[in-house]
């Protein structure tokens, strides 16, 4: 059983995704539909724009989820198939496109929304978040809980890394904490709080823009941040996806589900490999690569 994994935000860099596109431009149709949408020419964001640029989040998020797209299209192109998918935190975007239960435009209609709207919350409320290595993650939420600050744990990555997010005050309360405990404490170059509750505001104006899209059933198993295993209800995405911006992202759950399931090979489509990693991490007996450029496309079909 093989699952479709999309990236996150964060994994971008400038000219993600340009040889497949070089390659077979047909595929850069996906950056004409994202650049109608958002009113901004997509394909020079992913290729041509300064680092600083790409990495605010209007612009991150628009763009790995056009460079996942475009290193999924290529590989359908050449015969891949899959039966299930995942996302992380932003790559859920990408997969409901996959899946069918939602189309391109779709897609980007969604992602102007949150990512503007999220954009938006980090200036409300000022933000920030850190990895936490070597340390299980029940320990990292007793930790959080034990602030005064507002902290919490939003990423549950692996067995021994877990992301916490909170208040700039909350991070530095805990830190040294972390540290006494023989924790790592990586902080994040993001610009706010994700998946916590100081994106409620951008929350609220992803579920009314939600609202307005037709959301059809998947046409593969579809896997949720916010349940940490299979999504089998779609009668109310909006809430789910409103939820999502503010919960915590069960993937390490979600590898268990799928792996009990039967998934043995996980594909990653996107820029970097983070998510590959993560499987590796987790896992045991299963075959984990990344896709993000012409030579990783060609290794997926070598050892198939």
């Amino acid at each position: 059983m093989t699952i479709s994994l999309f990236s996150g935000q964060g994994s971008q860099y400038v000219g993600m995704g340009g040889d497949i596109v070089e390659n077979m431009p047909q595929l850069g149709n996906i950056y004409d539909v994202g650049s109608a949408v958002l009113g901004r020419d997509l394909r020079a964001i992913c290729l041509d724009s300064a680092d600083e640029e790409l990495t605010r989040t209007i612009n991150a998020q628009p763009a790995v989820m056009a460079t996942s797209m475009i290193c999924l299209e290529a590989a359908l192109s050449k015969g891949f198939a899959f039966d299930g998918v995942a996302g992380h935190s932003l790559g859920e975007y990408a997969a409901l496109y996959a899946s069918g239960i939602v189309t391109l435009e779709e897609a980007f209609q969604l992602i102007k929304v949150r990512s503007e709207a999220m954009e938006e919350a980090t200036k409300e409320n000022k933000g920030a978040m850190a990895a936490v290595m070597k340390i299980a993650p029940e320990k990292v939420e007793e930790v959080c809980n034990a602030a005064s600050a507002f902290v919490t744990a939003v990423n549950y990555n692996s067995p021994v890394q877990t992301v916490i997010a909170g208040t700039p005050e909350g991070i530095e309360e805990v830190t040294p904490v972390f540290k006494e405990l023989k924790a790592r404490v990586v902080p994040l170059n993001v610009a706010g709080a994700f998946h916590s509750k100081l994106m409620q505001s951008a929350a609220d104006k992803l579920y009314e823009a939600a609202k307005k899209i037709t959301f059809r059933k998947p046409q593969v198993k579809y896997y949720s941040n916010v349940t940490g295993g299979e999504l089998t209800d779609f009668s109310d995405m909006p809430s789910i996806l409103a939820q999502h911006t503010v919960s915590p992202v069960r993937f390490t759950s979600e590898l268990a589900a799928m792996q009990a399931a039967g998934a043995d090979r996980f594909i990653e489509f996107g820029p970097g490999k983070t998510l590959t990693g993560l499987v590796k991490k987790t896992l045991s007996d299963v075959t984990a690569m990344n896709v993000e450029n012409l030579e990783t496309l060609g290794s997926i079909f070598v050892q198939e």
